[in-house]
């Protein structure tokens, strides 16, 4: 495979070097290290805030990354990662960030068609061959998972969140599922990096859908079950 077709995460490594394969990338070590005051004093919850701090540590620079170069399987878990876990923690971490609002269909209708679009095997392949196009499919998957749950998680709407979370549960499970039953392998970019790891290219696309099918929606479940029970006592009244 050309080395240079992944374009950021650096080379796939094989399981021996995985453990030293850190993306020191300069201009990001500096962004993570910029935004540490910002969470110190602008977090409302600071808690959460450190959360998602550490976290895009482990999302963007610990050997997950470039892991992705190796694995479609570790590249979905790094967008399950930044879209069901980083983005509910940054909407918890900064309220005042939720003042403005999008009607909740367009972001719904958004949110999905950012993640189908960015798993689809031509845009994907073009995000990993380039820079640019790696860091606008990560921003653009981030900021439709903070938009959508910056709706499910404003207080007092209930039923909206209710909607938006059981029909990201749908189309993000129907995406796994088309992803585990595809014949073949699909995405080019990880054809010839899988074997090291002992997973035809077929397995791990497999494994991949199943991460997207099963785990990814789970904390949209969680969400969805917490606020259903909530709001039982208030229709038994």
């Amino acid at each position: 495979m050309d080395e240079t077709f992944i374009a950021y995460c650096g080379v796939p490594p094989v399981p021996q070097d995985l453990l030293s394969a850190w993306n020191l990338d300069p201009p990001l070590l500096a962004a993570l290290l910029l935004c540490a005051p910002l969470v110190s004093r602008f977090a409302a919850n600071r808690r959460a805030g450190w959360a998602a701090w550490c976290l895009a540590w482990i999302i963007f620079v610990s050997p997950l990354c470039a892991l992705s170069s190796a694995l479609f399987s570790a590249r979905v878990l790094h967008h399950v990662l930044l879209i069901a876990a980083l983005a509910p923690l940054l909407v918890v971490a900064f309220p005042r960030a939720n003042r403005w609002a999008l009607p909740t269909g367009a972001v719904f209708l958004v949110h999905l068609l950012t993640l189908w679009v960015w798993h689809a095997p031509g845009p994907y392949g073009w995000a990993l061959s380039s820079v640019a196009g790696y860091w606008f499919m990560q921003v653009t998957l981030l900021g439709s998972a903070w938009a959508l749950w910056r709706e499910a998680l404003r207080p007092g709407a209930a039923a909206t969140a209710l909607a938006l979370l059981v029909g990201t549960v749908a189309h993000m499970g129907l995406l796994g599922a088309l992803i585990v039953f595809a014949p073949d392998p699909v995405y080019l970019a990880h054809l010839a990096t899988t074997e090291p790891w002992g997973l035809s290219a077929l397995a791990d696309q497999q494994l991949a859908g199943l991460l997207m099918w099963v785990p990814a929606v789970l904390p949209y479940l969680a969400l969805g079950l917490r606020i259903a029970l909530r709001a039982i006592p208030d229709e038994a009244t």
